[in-house]
């Protein structure tokens, strides 16, 4: 046998181990995914998602859970994306390439790969001791915003790395500053990558127990976190953010460690819950995505 014929019989040897082996994990969260969905839609419904845990299953809900799983997610994002943003522009585009540069770069990627439980430790030394922040909202949205802030910055780094030299080069030949190229032509042309890092960031946060668990997140809420909508002028409250919370995978967890049967119907519909709030805003991260790549032109 030729060594050409022997490649081409290696290529579709490999073609076929590479199929397989993506059937077996597709069929594998498939069936997942079929089993949760049978055990938990017969208790979706209105009941469920507006009324607190309880001690019996059939009267339990997840109210207290998903609306503090929007609150996280909303400040973790607010806390976590725009200072990524940031630093990564800062370190691609301004700073000098010395050993300094490169110790934070090594830093950042190293970070990237600490155990979630590492900075629930941190949360709750730093936020809610140090800072007296208590286990507050603002605590478990700081801790989870240290968490992914490394995948927002190495993954925005290497979009802006992708972007070519021509572009700024064109922009400083029509007399364009430094900021105002970064800010109208690499950044929009960036884009569609840095929503990539956002999506996997947030997709992390969304789905992080031990974090906080760790900075003391409570497992059982009867109550919502102050609106952030005051009736009194200046018609805004920050009382929310120091009040304490629990999250889906928390009540996830808390049921399942349940002995009544009924609770494991429960974990079911509140992890068909959490899925639909990540595909959500995985969705609406596509969407913005797709919609600067529509306008890219190079």
């Amino acid at each position: 046998m030729s060594r050409k014929v022997f490649n081409k019989w290696f290529d579709k040897a490999f073609f076929i181990l590479g199929f397989l082996t993506t059937l077996v994990g597709l069929a594998v969260l498939l069936a997942l995914i079929l089993d949760v969905l049978a055990d938990g839609l017969g208790r979706l419904g209105w009941q469920f998602l507006t009324n607190y845990p309880s001690r019996k299953p059939e009267e339990a809900g997840i109210l207290s859970a998903w609306v503090g799983t929007v609150w996280l997610m909303a400040l973790t994002g607010l806390l976590a994306i725009p200072v990524g943003i940031m630093a990564a522009i800062y370190l691609e585009e301004y700073s000098k390439k010395n050993w300094l540069t490169n110790l934070i770069e090594i830093n950042i990627a190293n970070l990237a790969g600490v155990p979630s439980i590492i900075y629930g430790l941190l949360g709750l030394g730093l936020f809610v001791r140090a800072m007296g922040l208590d286990r507050s909202v603002i605590s478990g949205s700081a801790a989870l915003s240290i968490l992914v802030m490394p995948i927002v910055i190495m993954s925005t780094r290497e979009a802006l790395r992708a972007i070519p030299s021509s572009i700024r080069e064109a922009s400083f030949a029509l007399g364009a500053t430094k900021w105002q190229t970064i800010r109208h032509q690499v950044v929009p042309a960036a884009m569609p990558g840095i929503m990539t890092g956002i999506i996997l960031a947030m997709s992390r946060a969304v789905g992080e127990t031990a974090p906080l668990i760790t900075i003391g997140a409570l497992t059982y809420v009867a109550f919502l976190p102050t609106s952030p909508i005051s009736s009194e002028f200046p018609f805004i409250s920050f009382q929310g953010l120091f009040d304490p919370f629990t999250v889906l995978p928390i009540q996830i967890f808390n049921w399942v460690s349940r002995p009544q049967k009924g609770f494991f119907a429960d974990a079911a519909a509140a992890i068909i819950v959490l899925l639909a709030i990540t595909f959500v805003m995985n969705g609406l991260a596509v969407w913005i995505r797709h919609r600067y790549q529509k306008g890219i032109r190079w």
